[in-house]
Order: C-alpha cells, then sequence, then structure tokens
C-alpha cells in the first residue's frame, strides 16, 4: 500500500481531494475534478511515484489530453523517459494519425504526429487521469499499435468501475490508484 508521506494511503488521499462536479459538461454526467489533487504538493507527489512505478522500464510514457499529458509528464520526468502527449483532433499540425472513439456523454478524435516520431518496436505506457467506459484509452491505445508501439500498460489515477472501462480495453492490463 501507498501512503502519502506515511499518513494515508494514496487511495484515500485521492479521494479526499477528489471534487464531484454534477452535470459537468453535460447533465447526468458526475464529473470527477483533480485540481486540487493536482494542486497538492504531497498528494500529487505520492500519485506519480505510484504510477512511475507502472511505467518503470517502458521507453515512453503517452498522456492523453489534457490531465493526462500534465501527469505522464511529470512521471516521465521522474523516470528520465520521453513523454508523447496525445492530442485532441486540430491541436497539431499536419501530418497526423487520427483514431474517432465514443465516450458517455459524446465522440471525439485523438491524434499523434505521423511522421516526427519514431514508436515502431518502442513500449510505452499510457496515462490518463480517469477511467471511465474506456474510449479514449482505447482510441489512445490502438493509435499507438497503429504507429507501431506496443503499448504495455494504461496507468489512471482514477477508475469509475461501474462504466466498465476496463472490461473494454482488456486485454490491456490497467493500474488505477483509486476506483470509485
Amino acid at each position: 500500500m501507498i501512503t502519502v508521506r506515511g499518513s494515508a494511503p494514496v487511495a484515500d488521499v485521492i479521494a479526499s481531494l477528489t471534487r464531484d462536479v454534477a452535470d459537468f459538461p453535460l447533465p447526468g454526467i458526475q464529473f470527477k475534478d483533480l485540481t486540487p489533487l493536482f494542486a497538492n504538493r504531497a498528494a500529487m507527489s505520492a500519485v506519480i511515484d505510484a504510477l512511475a512505478d507502472v511505467a518503470s522500464g517502458a521507453d515512453l510514457v503517452a498522456g492523453i489530453e489534457s490531465r493526462g499529458s500534465l501527469v505522464a509528464a511529470a512521471i516521465a520526468a521522474r523516470l528520465g523517459t520521453g513523454v508523447l502527449s496525445i492530442r485532441k483532433s486540430g491541436k497539431l499540425p499536419p501530418p497526423v494519425l487520427s483514431e474517432d472513439y465514443d465516450m458517455e456523454y459524446g465522440s471525439d478524435t485523438l491524434e499523434i504526429p505521423a511522421d516526427s516520431l519514431e514508436l515502431r518496436g518502442r513500449s510505452v505506457v499510457l496515462v490518463d487521469d480517469v477511467l471511465a467506459t474506456g474510449g479514449t484509452i482505447g482510441a489512445a491505445s490502438r493509435l499507438l499499435r497503429r504507429a507501431g508501439a506496443t503499448v504495455t500498460a494504461a496507468a489512471v489515477v482514477v477508475e469509475l468501475t461501474a462504466l466498465g472501462g476496463r472490461e473494454a480495453i482488456a486485454p490491456l492490463p490497467v493500474h488505477s490508484l483509486c476506483q470509485f
């Protein structure tokens, strides 16, 4: 069990610093806001330590825009690896590789550069803040595999177990620090 500076388990700290926002971004959605967690130095450090253990040994840490990219960059800095930010459509200059996906409140597209990265044969750990239905992580994983990478695991801060994301992206191993 990972603790924050020898006190509470990291899952308890994450839960205590996660703010629920009703009806965001659409009516009926209960958004998990991790901003208070990210702003807490000790808690953020514990989260990065725990997720860095998952990514240890990977060639690259890939984070999904936007909060996943924040976490992935911190993990990569801790491990001394490279980081790749997987962006939403229209944020990168062409050419790009794209992957469409569905989520609990709509659909979207993820992109990575098509020609400026050499991903073939590289092991990648995929990082995001929240695993809900698995649509975003599934699309990111497919995108990375199309580029030639081997996605070894998904690492998330929070998993919303009732939405079935883990099952949707199986057999990709999922490591979550806190489950709701």
